[in-house]
């Protein structure tokens, strides 16, 4: 599974489409579209763009929180927050194929998703993001180390876990101390997506 995820960012289809294409030009190998409150018909529509311009790059597509679009669109899975379709249902209409994510805030969550056989954790934020609205209690370095230190204590494999909120480049090489599989980035990429190739080599070198 790859370890770097591009969350798109746009308030309009134009811009999330923009941004998807120039995320596939520098090398991303994952995306997951987002356009929250976007009308439905756009949001749709996006979805398919998004699905086609990933099966010409090769990439995998994930779509936030829709299972229905997800499904309609064939894309590679969904990604769920904690107060959306229950993993279960989401399996059950998409298939067993299909890569199915799950936010996550605590360390009973992380216990959650992993009763509910998600195939990675979202788990956030690690700090303050204005991308995303109704923000989970903020994380931080030691909120991450908290619960993988649990996990360890309770002698439990760390499942994949990507941090999310407010992530940077910077930030990488601490994260995978603490034991966090990857990362999925918003505004970096979004407004540097050169980054992409350094985000990537520093994730893949550890």
């Amino acid at each position: 599974m790859e370890k770097l995820q591009y969350i798109s960012q746009g308030f309009t289809i134009k811009d999330q489409e923009l941004n998807i294409r120039k995320a596939l030009d520098n090398g991303i190998q994952w995306i997951q579209v987002r356009w929250k409150n976007a009308p439905e018909k756009d949001f749709f529509r996006l979805c398919e763009i998004s699905k086609n311009l990933c099966l010409d790059h090769q990439t995998v597509c994930i779509i936030n929180d829709h299972v229905q679009i997800a499904k309609d669109v064939d894309a590679d899975g969904v990604h769920l927050g904690l107060k959306d379709m229950p993993v279960e249902k989401a399996r059950y209409i998409l298939g067993e194929n299909k890569i199915i994510g799950g936010t996550a805030n605590t360390f009973s969550d992380i216990l959650q998703r992993m009763v509910e056989h998600c195939d990675y954790i979202g788990l956030g934020p690690l700090r303050f993001t204005s991308t995303k609205e109704q923000l989970s209690p903020i994380l931080g370095f030691e909120g991450y180390g908290e619960i993988t230190n649990s996990l360890k204590e309770k002698s439990i494999e760390i499942p994949k876990i990507f941090a999310i909120g407010g992530v940077v480049l910077e930030d990488i090489q601490q994260l995978q101390q603490i034991g966090i599989y990857g990362v999925a980035v918003s505004g970096q990429i979004t407004s540097q997506p050169s980054v992409i190739n350094e985000f990537r080599s520093i994730l893949e070198s550890n």
